[in-house]
């Protein structure tokens, strides 16, 4: 008996197979995409499971998402790993989307949209589901067996164009209806984008589905992982992710707002009050044992800020923008400056309404081209210390938003130097790469020795790590 113990205790634990080790592959693969699950994470993962339904797959995905997410950020990753790791139904070998010597029956593209447009219409989920099937059976083949999950997506939303269907679906609605209020079009175009969304989601995940199926889990698992939002450069962003960044703004604002808050209230008191100190060593023969200090009395900073909204950098700017505007009650004045080769101020285009508004009457109404409509830091900072780096006091912060691209015209670099002098800081934030400063038309070179700092900013990460650090 005793042999037969050790021989058990030689080969080691017996494998873990089936379920419990799906669980533990995906919480892995949550691991290599960075989401940084612990090992204790593990282990309340697999004990989650005796909790679970596991054949209802939204509660088994919520209850892993509570004990292994811990950003928002990385839900993103979480959602599109689950479909991997625990797809809705099952695919086999051959249920792959690429071409084959014998691909399927074709049907004519007219006909299968009109089809599409009939389901998307009645708004059965099931039917949604087959639609999104024959899509990848049809449209989403490739030559050969390379193709990334990405380029599957790309043939397929190629020949099924999601906002003409849009466009059909509401000219299809308002049919029947003698006159639509906008209130109606507005809650139309509301349903109809939730059952386009699902129909995209129903496409990615069979896509996904079949590719792992044919190339092993692991594999695709690593290849579709995208970066967290966070990580995310401003000018890459899709419809989507720009209005997640948008929702990450406020909170980040406040974030910065109650560490400002916390600093004023905990701050150390002002400069050593030599009267009362003396008054009160006179208890103790003249020992100044209990320093006393005058009050302090913090004042909130003025901000100035001069934004290039060009083509390169519009989508930074907008970003960026936001942030400053939802910080301004922590300033006693936010001043806002666009340019383009001029510079024009749009602080009263964004005190009232919505910010987004506010955005296109600066495109709009300001004055931000002088010439020919390039980007000309020069001209434009010369416009500024002409008519206001009178305002610029020892209370004021200069925040400048730009890459720095001048089109090789004259810098003006002594407004930024003269502005150092005036202000309590200059800082400037550079959507660029640090590694193409200072080449080709480049001058941030000339611009960085007269501002406190020139920082990297090409995503909400990097913005929260300057906002956090200059608190």
């Amino acid at each position: 008996m005793r042999e037969q113990v050790n021989e058990v205790l030689a080969e080691g634990p017996p494998p873990v197979n089936g379920f419990l080790q799906r669980v533990l592959d995906f919480v892995q693969a949550l691991r290599r995409a960075g989401v940084g699950t612990a090992l204790s994470e593990d282990i309340d993962a697999v004990r989650t499971l005796g909790h679970l339904e596991l054949l209802d797959r939204r509660q088994l995905r919520e209850a892993l998402a509570a004990v292994t997410v811990k950003s928002a950020n990385h839900r993103r990753a979480f959602d599109d790993l689950f479909e991997v790791y625990f797809p809705a139904r099952p695919a086999s070998l051959d249920d792959t989307p690429e071409v084959t010597d014998d691909p399927p029956d074709e049907v004519d593209p007219d006909d299968y949209i009109r089809d599409l447009l009939d389901q998307l219409m009645e708004g059965e989920d099931e039917s949604i589901r087959q639609m999104a099937r024959m899509a990848v059976d049809q449209f989403g083949r490739v030559e050969g067996r390379d193709g990334g999950v990405s380029y599957f997506q790309y043939k397929v939303f190629r020949a099924v164009d999601i906002q003409q269907l849009l466009r059909d679906m509401l000219a299809r609605q308002a049919e029947d209806e003698e006159q639509v209020s906008p209130l109606q079009e507005r809650l139309w175009r509301d349903e109809f984008e939730a059952r386009l969304r699902a129909f995209q989601q129903e496409v990615e995940a069979e896509i996904r589905r079949r590719a792992a199926a044919q190339r092993g889990i692991e594999q695709v698992a690593d290849r579709m992982i995208r970066p967290s939002l966070d990580e995310v450069d401003f000018f890459r962003l899709s419809a989507e992710e720009q209005a997640a960044v948008r929702s990450q703004i406020r909170p980040l604002a406040r974030k910065l707002a109650t560490r400002v808050s916390v600093k004023r209230k905990h701050g150390r008191d002002g400069r050593l009050d030599v009267r009362r100190t003396v008054r009160q060593s006179l208890a103790t023969g003249g020992v100044p044992f209990d320093p006393k200090f005058k009050p302090r009395k913090p004042h909130k900073p003025e901000l100035f800020v001069l934004c290039d909204v060009s083509g390169s950098v519009a989508s930074f700017a907008r970003f960026t923008l936001m942030l400053v505007h939802t910080l301004q009650e922590q300033f006693s004045k936010v001043r806002s400056f666009a340019f383009i080769d001029t510079l024009d101020e749009v602080t009263a285009l964004f005190e009232e309404g919505d910010f987004s508004e506010g955005v296109k009457r600066m495109m709009s109404e300001a004055e931000l081209v002088w010439l020919d409509g390039h980007s000309d830091y020069g001209h434009s900072f010369e416009r500024f210390h002409a008519e206001y780096a009178a305002d610029v006091s020892p209370r004021s912060t200069v925040l400048i938003l730009g890459d720095g691209r001048n089109n090789y015209r004259q810098s003006n670099a002594w407004v930024l130097q003269d502005l150092q002098k005036r202000a309590r800081h200059v800082y400037w934030l550079n959507p660029e790469p640090i590694q193409f400063w200072s080449t080709g038309d480049s001058i941030v070179e000339s611009y960085g020795r007269y501002v406190d700092d020139m920082v990297e900013v090409r995503n909400l990460k990097q913005l929260a790590t300057f906002v956090e650090r200059i608190a």
